[in-house]
């Protein structure tokens, strides 16, 4: 697990710097960040695997769609995830991103809830990349 939580950037919301080799391991972190954020995501089990695909123009839109979807899986299939094996690749100068996510129907009496994420935002959102590192710094609205 590679995130940590950034104090004095965004006051009334939650920033975030996931760090990964690779920006699909970035990506990974990315999410399992803001499902941190809403539970101990320690406690969430790999029962429910879903297969999530997103286009986008640019990796700061990819970013976006991926946190908003997951959000979204979230409030319509009332389930938290803790796990997620992301491919990313480039298509006709789109990006595609494939993952495989895993996870639980939301059980209040075993997840502790914590904060709930309302959305994501490109407030200060930035993708840093070079050989061997990708760090993501994003926002979440709560």
């Amino acid at each position: 697990m590679s995130f940590k939580f950034l104090e004095g950037i965004a006051t009334a919301d939650v920033a975030i710097e996931a760090t990964g080799k690779t920006l699909e391991e970035a990506f990974s972190d990315a999410a399992l960040a803001m499902f941190e954020v809403q539970t101990d995501t320690k406690k969430v089990e790999s029962l429910i695997s879903k297969k999530v695909e997103i286009r986008s123009e640019d990796k700061k839109s990819l970013m976006f769609d991926w946190l908003s979807e997951l959000i979204y899986l979230r409030d319509v299939e009332d389930m938290f995830f803790s796990k997620f094996d992301v491919k990313i690749e480039k298509i006709d100068n789109k990006l595609r991103l494939i993952a495989n996510i895993y996870g639980e129907k939301i059980d209040p009496k075993k997840h502790e809830l914590k904060t709930e994420v309302k959305g994501v935002s490109y407030t200060q959102m930035k993708i840093e990349e070079k050989p061997g590192e990708c760090k993501i710094r994003f926002v979440l609205d709560v």
